[in-house]
């Protein structure tokens, strides 16, 4: 097709094999397209594509792209909030039947569906790294790397020491987003142990805080290793039994949760939320 739809925060350009997403700077734009620049999407990873009414006078249009055809969405596994979908392209509203005609032009292009053999999209570059609560976090293509903060590591990783995980040595990465209560990143091996630790006791994961391991790097960083693990043949991400918790545990984390409403930095709702999801543990 060959032609350019601009929208909000993103251009996409349609090619006979795939379309071209390119992501606006400002101070308006999510920091993560921001940080993903630039996306090349073959045909091939979509399944499917909608026109949907948007707020305040817009249209949506949206790609949807087939399992497994994404590392970056692999790797977020549903936790993106709506404003940062990267297959999303909000639309002034008088645009809708061009948008339609376009939706209908790609729709005539696409063919499978189902869940893809290996990912189509390509996954942001290493060298990549970023700040965690208990420390940081990099990534060359070949290795991760933990060095843990003196003011943020539990004594678990501290008598743990510094770690450094081969690709090779792993099955998947598992990423909580640090919007949510208890985000981190944790890296799964090939064969995962009956229980997983608990991630601020886990010397294989660092975890999130309020300014610590943001979207915009902690989830291409996730993603690049992803793509990288799939690359040398270990397969689809491992998952991990969820750990299990005794009940003062349990409480002691409500409490710390209790404090962090009191001080306005959960809301009531996010609060209600979290403390019925950990009475559910016990």
């Amino acid at each position: 097709m060959g032609d350019v739809l601009a929208g909000f925060h993103a251009a996409w350009e349609f090619e006979s094999d795939s379309v071209l997403i390119r992501y606006e700077r400002g101070i308006r734009t999510p920091k993560l397209f921001q940080a993903l620049g630039e996306r090349r999407v073959p045909l091939e990873a979509l399944a499917g594509v909608t026109l949907t009414p948007g707020r305040r006078g817009t249209v949506v249009l949206r790609a949807e792209p087939r399992p497994g055809a994404d590392p970056l969405m692999e790797a977020a596994a549903g936790q993106l909030k709506e404003g940062c979908d990267p297959y999303r392209l909000v639309l002034p509203a008088e645009r809708e039947t061009l948008a339609e005609y376009y939706a209908d032009e790609l729709r005539g292009l696409l063919g499978e569906t189902g869940r893809t053999e290996r990912y189509l999209v390509a996954a942001p570059e290493a060298p990549l790294h970023f700040k965690a609560y208990d420390g940081k976090a990099s990534f060359d293509g070949t290795a991760v790397t933990f060095r843990w903060s003196w003011t943020g590591a539990s004594s678990a990783k501290w008598k743990a020491g510094d770690q450094s995980f081969a690709v090779a040595g792993l099955g998947g990465v598992e990423w909580r987003s640090p919007e949510a209560f208890e985000g981190y990143l944790r890296l799964l091996p090939r064969d995962p142990a009956e229980i997983a630790p608990q991630a601020d006791q886990d010397p294989a994961s660092v975890v999130f805080g309020l300014g610590y391991g943001p979207v915009h790097e902690s989830l291409p960083f996730a993603a690049a290793v992803l793509a990288a693990v799939r690359t040398q043949g270990a397969g689809t991400p491992v998952p991990v039994p969820a750990p299990r918790r005794d009940p003062a545990d349990i409480a002691e984390r409500i409490r710390h949760l209790g404090e962090l409403h009191q001080q306005g930095l959960v809301t009531d709702e996010e609060f209600s939320s979290k403390k019925a999801e950990l009475l559910a543990e016990l």
